[in-house]
């Protein structure tokens, strides 16, 4: 087992879906199964516009090799382990290349930089994800939010405990606590939304600083939805309690929606705002993937 580097497009030609899959060619198979079993970067390279750099981590679970394109594989993401970084990566910042492994000998970029798939120090892994994980302001939730603890040694507020080599397999483990990554993912929605629900509009900081919006998934954890950008939505406390119902949902076109077994739906009218769209991030990679969209219409929204 080993840690790696994922290079992945928000534009790729790949049959990728960071939380479930990624497509590679066999040329990176060796690289790849050397992965199984632990954790991989996800890196979209400086030539994209916008680019993220690195972006989110993910855990490998298996390879297979792709049943719908020959010499093509599969690496299955691990479910549950797929998380955005609230705060993205850039490849290098004032104090050099962050990813020290891509440096040579003479301390300039080598070409092991474009290899869509590469091995990563432990040292280089830590210090990406320490970056991308680093919760220097926390997202308060909101004061009536069930559940509400103090945060993970780890992740606490007012400092980040270093992330060491002799703390990485422990650290690791948080990745996947359901209370760590609830934390993550509320600032993470929050912070694409400016804190304003997408249903109604409205952008509400109670006296503390919190914000009086939720960080819904579009399809829950319970049904096997991942903690990522993409299924998530900011809402209001009433809207969410809605959009669980299955009273309200959305179009692909981002079209607000409005069950016809709701028993007031001029009342719901009243509270969607005049565009009858969701407001939703300007970036399309931080927007709601059709995907779960569709889940949610099927399997949640009363028709």
């Amino acid at each position: 087992m080993g840690f790696g580097v994922f290079i992945h497009r928000s534009d790729s030609i790949y049959d990728d879906s960071p939380a479930e899959q990624y497509q590679f060619p066999s040329q990176y198979l060796g690289r790849v199964q050397a992965c199984i079993g632990d954790w991989i970067i996800y890196y979209e390279p400086r030539k994209v516009a916008e680019t993220r750099g690195y972006f989110a981590i993910a855990k490998v679970g298996q390879v297979i090799p792709d049943p719908k394109a020959a010499g093509m594989y599969l690496a299955l993401i691990e479910p549950g382990t797929y998380l955005d970084f609230v705060d993205p990566v850039p490849f290098s910042n004032a104090e050099g290349v962050i990813e020290r492994g891509v440096l040579n000998k003479e301390g300039r970029i080598s070409g092991r930089a474009q290899s869509a798939v590469r091995p990563i120090s432990p040292d280089d892994f830590n210090r990406i994800v320490a970056l991308g994980l680093d919760e220097h302001e926390p997202e308060l939730p909101r004061v009536d939010e069930p559940g509400t603890v103090v945060p993970a040694s780890g992740f606490a507020e007012g400092g980040q405990a270093p992330f060491t080599f002799e703390q990485e397999r422990d650290r690791v483990a948080q990745f996947t606590s359901r209370i760590v990554r609830n934390r993550l993912f509320r600032r993470l929605v929050l912070q694409a939304y400016g804190k304003r629900c997408a249903v109604t509009g409205l952008k509400l900081i109670n006296g503390g600083g919190r914000a009086e919006v939720d960080a819904a998934h579009i399809r829950p954890v319970e049904a096997n939805g991942p903690d990522i950008l993409t299924n998530g939505i900011a809402l209001s406390g009433t809207a969410h309690w809605m959009f669980d119902r299955g009273l309200i949902s959305l179009s692909d076109d981002l079209d607000i929606m409005i069950s016809r077994q709701a028993n007031d739906p001029d009342s719901i009218r009243g509270l969607v705002n005049k565009t009858g769209r969701a407001i939703v991030p300007s970036r399309s990679f931080e927007r709601p993937h059709p995907h779960f969209l569709q889940w949610h219409r099927e399997n949640c929204f009363k028709q």
